[in-house]
């Protein structure tokens, strides 16, 4: 019995790592002190990482890619983002987050990144613009800010 009970935390642990995106031992420790819960788990990983993401918002942003987006051939958009190294640049999550961000701009057609950041995100209005970074923040561990943006449709 002490067997499948480890294999459902087990489980349970790596449901919430890919959900969150959270470390193995952050997730046991939610779970842990959520009970079992998964959802109160998920939130207090969310919170964590939001306090993660206040910590690291005065951390200097020195590298950063490019990304462009081209929707139909009529709204073109290029967006400047960055992190504060090139090791996460080149990760997945902050490679995703730079196309979803084009996107989002294309759909929204926000003025600045002020009022990017407040937008709902286009693929899950529950959460915000700056809920979707944040994410990407605690998955890195780094701090990500949005530069120039540029919108053109024609």
């Amino acid at each position: 019995m002490t067997q499948n009970k480890k294999e459902t935390s087990t489980e349970a642990v790596q449901k919430l790592r890919e959900a969150t995106g959270a470390g193995v031992m952050d997730c046991h420790r939610a779970l842990k002190d959520a009970n079992g819960d998964f959802d109160a788990a998920a939130a207090l990983i969310r919170e964590k990482g939001l306090l993660k993401m206040e910590k690291r918002a005065g951390r200097e942003t020195g590298a950063g890619l490019v990304r462009t987006y081209v929707h139909n051939e009529r709204i073109g958009v290029l967006l400047e983002l960055r992190a504060e190294t090139d090791f996460v640049v080149r990760s997945e999550p902050f490679q995703n987050l730079a196309r979803e961000l084009t996107m989002q701009i294309a759909a929204a057609a926000p003025a600045d990144a002020e009022e990017l950041l407040k937008q709902p995100y286009i693929k899950d209005e529950s959460k915000t613009v700056k809920d979707l970074v944040g994410e990407v923040i605690a998955k890195v561990g780094e701090n990500v800010s949005i530069g120039k943006f540029s919108r053109i449709e024609v």
